[in-house]
């Protein structure tokens, strides 16, 4: 092996990982975030989730393929900065980074919200702080500790949505909460037809669904502590196509078989109203903890993910020497504690604008995660070059009908980029990112400089 070396305890089991991998696909976004969506494209959103869920596929076989060849924690920033040169592995890394930093943020923020639905009396910044020290604190332990808390908040979202479906099912097909009259499946087509808004809705909703699909990624970062990363990482990739087909369509399919596709989020979380339907009383307390527990997992994963990224940074030589010391426990505590202390400004921002959403962190954080499923692909296309015939032959988890898929990906992503202008909301980020990797340009730039003034003083 040629790749950095790496000092990380390989903690994460089989169990971890899939349950890491399910927990990365499933965040807020469809918990409430969907209802958005629906509005765009009608029933015809399942299109939608069904395009996105086959390139997010495609992206994660790409990355499975060189994972479980070089099972590394910086994972795609590792590859970028191997088979794309040094800038792109400091771009890739630090834009991640900078993507979980954001989205930290917002989960924190988002926490706030919840707990007052409970306690009002409780001031956000004070929630959004704690939540921060908690959640750092479990990062700190060990690897098998985050594995474990990240695969029982999966498991509640898991049980949560399963329970929806069911319930659901249970209203279409027999009546229950209806009087024993079964509803029947009308509601797909008689309100404007499948299409209401027609090709047009599919294509815009398709930025807000693949944002919502950012955070599958995170399987190739759990490679490099991965107990047996040849056979959890293949095993938990391809489980990812049935998952987003299950959770995401089963789901929403049945929102909107149970609601004209008009009506669904009208009052408040779609899933909500299903429960409501059925008679379930405090519908609304079970689904504000299950959406507290998936910001706390969004968190608690993203903060697993900087201090990983941060790590390996530090490996490539593109950050500080500082972020590369490990704990006793192995695990990168300065690159933690450093984003720890980043994501303070959100609970002083808390304390100083409680009122303020974070109104274009989606936008941004959508950027940031296509940049890095752009490198993802660009990088097995050049793992593929460095290969003799019989390399390749011998690959243990082959990108399927390679070139041509990594290909159509590529520009579905960059479709997804050109729809993004035409949506007001999300323009913010066309703006946003151009000042970013300028920013990194200039750093990366200047590290180069500095390199070479020390070589000549040597």
């Amino acid at each position: 092996m040629h790749h950095e070396d790496e000092k990380l305890q390989r903690g994460l089991s089989n169990r971890h990982i899939q349950l890491i991998a399910l927990g990365g696909a499933i965040g807020v976004g469809l918990f409430y975030g969907s209802s958005t969506t629906i509005q765009m494209a009608g029933p015809a959103i399942l299109i939608s989730y069904l395009i996105g869920g086959l390139v997010i596929f495609t992206i994660m076989r790409a990355l499975g393929e060189m994972a479980v060849e070089e099972p590394v924690s910086g994972s795609f920033s590792s590859y970028a900065n191997r088979y794309l040169g040094p800038f792109a592995g400091y771009l890739t890394g630090w834009t991640y980074w900078f993507m979980w930093i954001v989205v930290g943020m917002a989960e924190i923020t988002v926490a706030g919200v919840y707990v007052n639905y409970w306690f009002p009396g409780i001031p956000q910044w004070l929630t959004a702080l704690v939540v921060l020290v908690a959640i750092t604190g479990i990062n700190l332990i060990n690897v098998k500790a985050f594995g474990e808390f990240e695969f029982w908040f999966a498991m509640i979202k898991v049980i949560a949505i399963i329970g929806m479906i069911l319930a659901g099912l249970g209203i279409i097909l027999f009546g229950i909460g209806n009087g024993g009259q079964p509803i029947g499946f009308e509601n797909l087509w008689v309100h404007g037809g499948f299409m209401p808004n027609g090709v047009e809705g599919i294509l815009f909703s398709l930025v807000l669904v693949m944002f919502s699909f950012g955070g599958v990624e995170l399987v190739g970062i759990t490679a490099g502590e991965a107990e047996n990363p040849g056979k959890s990482i293949p095993s938990a990739i391809n489980k990812v196509v049935w998952r987003i087909l299950i959770f995401y369509i089963g789901a929403i399919g049945v929102m909107m078989i149970l609601f004209p596709w008009n009506q669904v989020g009208s009052e408040g979380s779609p899933f909500v109203q299903i429960f409501d339907q059925i008679g379930l009383s405090g519908a609304g307390h079970i689904i504000n903890f299950v959406v507290l527990t998936a910001a706390l997992s969004a968190f608690n994963s993203g903060l697993f993910s900087t201090g990983r990224m941060l790590y390996n940074l530090s490996l490539q030589n593109n950050g500080p020497k500082y972020f590369g010391q490990l704990s006793k426990q192995r695990a990168p505590r300065r690159g933690i504690l450093f984003s720890s202390s980043i994501l303070l400004i959100a609970v002083f921002l808390n304390y100083v604008v409680p009122e303020k959403v974070f109104i274009y962190i989606s936008a941004v954080a959508t950027v940031a995660v296509i940049t890095s499923w752009t490198i993802i692909l660009l990088a097995q296309l050049k793992f593929r070059q460095t290969k003799t015939k019989a390399e390749v032959e011998k690959l243990k988890f082959k990108m399927p009908l390679h070139p041509f898929s990594t290909y159509i990906a590529l520009s579905f992503l960059a479709l997804v980029i050109v729809l993004m202008g035409f949506i007001e909301d999300m323009r913010v980020a066309l703006v946003v990112a151009p000042i970013w990797f300028g920013i990194l340009y200039t750093g990366f730039h200047l590290k180069i400089k500095k390199v070479i003034e020390v070589s000549k003083i040597g």
